[in-house]
């Protein structure tokens, strides 16, 4: 595939998805991306999403829900990253922003990394680890904005990312289907990590030639401190959860 039916591609996912065009600059580097992303994918298991089309509609296009959801300039943490997203497709969109990649997956890290140095995304930087690590909570309520998609259920994702936020900063929970269920389910933990839940954006995603399929992007304020003893240790967290 070359760069104008790609091109076209990403047009037409976005207008179906009401989403402003990319610019050309950005378009090539989603251009760039996808071609880095299927090569190394044909040898390091990154993602199941193997098709261009479907790439862009559920990788970029679902990332790029969130994007008019973050402040101007903002500090933004994506937490379990994976090959990439939300993080590159919001580097590539809103250069205004800094980005953190987390991810405990070495490899996946590495390739995302090695992807923002080919793209020369200056306002991108990854680390690898787990959010509850020792050395990751140094940046314990330094950050605006939290993002996550399809990493736990909500009432983990919340211990493991609300305490990274400064008070008035929110975090934003990408999910599909039963939103509400996993909300109702996480209202303990939200009262106790010093949050509250502040909207949730529904819409459908449009694949080119695929069944649409629910998306809901989960708003939590940070209205209070965390107290300190949070994040737990994984294993706490999941075994038992607030």
């Amino acid at each position: 595939m070359n760069i104008e039916e790609f091109s076209k591609l990403m047009c037409d996912s976005l207008a179906k998805n009401r989403l402003n065009a990319t610019s050309k600059e950005q378009t090539e580097s989603f251009f760039a991306f996808t071609e880095i992303l299927m090569r190394v994918n044909q040898t390091t298991n990154l993602t199941a999403i193997r098709n261009v089309e479907d790439i862009i509609a559920k990788h970029y296009v679902d990332s790029m829900l969130a994007v008019d959801l973050i402040s101007e300039g903002a500090r933004v943490l994506d937490i379990g990253c994976g090959p990439g997203f939300p993080s590159i497709p919001l580097a590539i969109t809103r250069p205004d922003l800094q980005i953190v990649a987390l991810d405990s997956t070495e490899k996946k890290i590495a390739f995302v990394r090695d992807a923002s140095n080919l793209l020369s995304l200056k306002n991108l930087t990854t680390i690898s680890g787990r959010a509850e690590d020792s050395m990751i909570r140094k940046q314990i309520g330094s950050v605006d904005v939290v993002v996550s998609r399809a990493v736990a259920r909500l009432n983990i994702l919340c211990e493991l990312g609300l305490p990274y936020l400064k008070v008035g900063g929110k975090l934003i929970a990408m999910k599909a289907s039963k939103a509400d269920e996993e909300l109702a389910e996480a209202m303990n933990a939200i009262e106790v990590l010093g949050g509250k839940h502040k909207q949730t954006h529904s819409c459908i995603l449009h694949s080119l030639n695929g069944a649409p399929e629910s998306r809901n992007l989960i708003e939590i304020a940070k209205i209070k401190k965390t107290p300190p003893i949070y994040p737990r240790a994984y294993a706490a967290i999941t075994k038992k959860p607030l």
